[in-house]
């Protein structure tokens, strides 16, 4: 456990630090979108540009720059948007609840979709099924998630107007932007389930299992699963990771509110505090998840316990 609190301080300082300095690198200035200079009629003196910086920190030299921001970002204060002069944090987290509405129903479904193909595709003896199964989790991986939303809003939407295109606003609404971030998720849960499953079935283990009398179901969901479930289980541990930088482009497909359009909307202004407040909102969300899976391990797998003593030993 300390092992893992003490990565997960690297992974999150990591993030902040490699989020400051690509926002440092990249063309442009957000304080000249701040006050409209450069757009037509609209001029702002050197005055104004310089005392807009001096109100941000900007004109410091960049290493006290990020000590600054660092030490801030330790007491969970990341500073002022620089486009709408309100607190990074309260921005983010007031724009966190229908983001994780969304990535939550999209882990659920994914979870269902992939483990369901994965286990159908395994389990079955007709060949041309499997392999119909089988050949889906690497189409759904090939799919971009944007093309993929506008192809559910042209057919759910437009054509049979079953389901709203657009908007934020009940339970109908949140359907198509998780089943757009599930497909591609669940493919890849499906593929890396179902190759850990036919290595489980292909252990000598299975054959003195079926030796013994039980039935095939029983070798397949119970024995067989379990084992096959830990890989698949990391992997859910990362893309529930990936979901949430996800939401990005499927937020703005079905333009909803959430993490993700503040997250657009922060870097096209290169607005640095709103985007080093999502950045590190999705690493710390990022290792809780792994943590979790973590703790989970012993509970599949018991023998992971054991392995861990006689290591020690």
């Amino acid at each position: 456990m300390l092992r893992r609190l003490g990565q997960a301080v690297v992974v999150l300082w990591a993030a902040f630090t490699l989020s400051f300095a690509v926002l440092y690198l990249l063309p442009g200035d957000a304080v000249l979108t701040k006050l409209g200079a450069g757009d037509a009629g609209v001029t702002a003196s050197p005055a104004e540009l310089a005392a807009v910086r001096a109100e941000y920190g900007l004109d410091d030299p960049v290493l006290v720059q990020y000590g600054k921001r660092l030490l801030a970002a330790l007491r969970g204060d990341f500073g002022t948007s620089v486009t709408t002069g309100d607190d990074a944090t309260h921005m983010v987290l007031a724009a966190l609840p229908p983001t994780l509405a969304v990535t939550g129903l999209a882990l659920v479904l994914a979870v269902l979709l992939g483990g369901g193909v994965a286990v159908a595709g395994t389990y079955t003896r007709r060949r041309w099924l499997a392999d119909l199964l089988l050949s889906l989790p690497p189409l759904g991986t090939a799919l971009p998630t944007f093309w993929v939303g506008l192809v559910l809003i042209q057919v759910f939407s437009f054509q049979l107007r079953l389901l709203p295109a657009l908007g934020s606003d009940g339970f109908d609404a949140l359907l198509l932007p998780a089943v757009t971030l599930a497909l591609p998720t669940g493919a890849v849960v499906a593929q890396v389930l179902a190759k850990s499953l036919r290595t489980q079935l292909a252990e000598p283990h299975v054959d003195v299992v079926l030796a013994k009398g039980a039935s095939r179901a029983r070798v397949h969901f119970g024995h067989a699963l379990r084992g096959a479930a830990l890989p698949a289980l990391t992997l859910v541990g990362v893309v529930a990771g990936n979901l949430l930088a996800g939401s990005v482009v499927t937020e703005v497909v079905f333009s909803r509110d959430g993490v993700g359009r503040v997250t657009a909307t922060a870097v096209a202004a290169q607005d640095t505090p709103v985007v080093q407040a999502v950045v590190v909102l999705a690493a710390f969300f990022f290792v809780v998840v792994n943590l979790a899976v973590d703790l989970l391990y012993p509970v599949l797998d018991p023998r992971l316990v054991e392995r861990r003593e006689v290591a020690r030993g």
